[in-house]
Formats: C-alpha cells, structure tokens, sequence
C-alpha cells in the first residue's frame, strides 16, 4: 500500500510540475514527510492523506491504488483489499471502489473496534458522504450536530465541517462509507 501512495502522490506531482516544497504549501504537509511518503518509507495517516488530498485537489482514494480502466464489471474481493489502519488499529479502511473522474464518487467499508473513535477534518466545499450502518452502533458528530445510527440507519451530510466516527457500543461497527464529489 505504502508503494502505491508514493507512486500516485509522485505521479499526481510531476504531471503538475510541482516541486516537493510547493506540495508542502499547498497542502501543509512537510517536505520530509511528502519525501518520505514518495519513496514508500512511510505510511500517512488518514488525516495526512487528507491533507495532501485536499491540498492537491484530488479525491482521497486516487492516492491508494492503481485505476482500472473503464470495464463493464469489475469484481471486488474483500479479501485482496489492503486495509488502512488508523487510531492504534482500533479503525480499518477497506477502499472498494476509487474515485474515477467520470464517476465523481468513492466507496470503502470501515471497521471501527468498541471504543474507538476518529476525527475527520473538514473537506473542500462539494464534497458528501453517505453512511450505511451494516452492524454496530455508531455516533456521528457534524460540527455542532450529534446522530445515532443503529443497524440498518444511514446518513448523508455535507462533509465540509469537522466530522467524528465513535463507536459507542461494546462490539465491532462496520458502515458502508461512500465520498461523492459534486463540485
């Protein structure tokens, strides 16, 4: 995974002609850390990840993994996805589905463990997400807002405030998580 994020943050600068100093700018991230990324010796944080995405103005996915073309179908096995693993291991990010332009949106599943809880920084303004809760409980804070979604629930809120996941049970909570970049 490590070697797929630099690839595609290297790729991603070079076809702008960005020097590694002007993606620190633009995305304030440091030049160390960008470089580090860049030669697979280091694996970002999701909040990094954002950083750098938002700074860039490319969707969060397109810096995980490689684009398949355009096909009819293509089948996704849970098993051959690498997870992103964030809060100590407490949170799992299985990307699904990554962000293709022609298609405006992503989709991943997470898995945070009881207890666990995440902060998600503001995106840019055109960005959405859509939460299906498939097992667990799990409490959503949108900038002042609180919900609770139970099994079955689902939300889709404007991503462009502060967001926090918590797992606020004493099991396992999966959700279904899909970005749409409207834009």
């Amino acid at each position: 995974m490590r070697f797929k994020i630099g690839k595609n943050l290297n790729s991603v600068r070079k076809k702008r002609r960005l020097s590694l100093d002007k993606v620190a700018e633009l995305t304030s991230v440091s030049k160390a850390m960008l470089g580090q990324i860049e030669r697979g010796e280091s694996i970002p944080s999701v909040n990094i990840l954002w950083k750098i995405a938002t700074g860039l103005k490319v969707s969060f996915s397109s810096l995980l993994a490689d684009v398949e073309e355009d096909k009819e179908t293509l089948l996704i096995h849970h098993s051959n996805i690498t997870p992103i693993i964030e809060e100590d291991g407490q949170m799992r990010i299985y990307p699904q589905f990554i962000f293709e332009s022609n298609r405006g949106f992503e989709v991943f599943n997470i898995e945070l463990e009881p207890g666990c809880i995440h902060r998600s920084p503001p995106h840019d303004e055109g960005v959405e997400e859509y939460i299906s809760l498939l097992e667990g409980v799990l409490e959503i804070v949108i900038g002042e807002n609180v919900y609770l979604l139970n099994k079955g629930d689902a939300i889709r809120y404007l991503a462009n405030k502060e967001h926090i996941y918590r797992n606020i049970s004493d099991q396992l909570t999966i959700f279904h998580h899909l970005i749409y970049y409207f834009a």
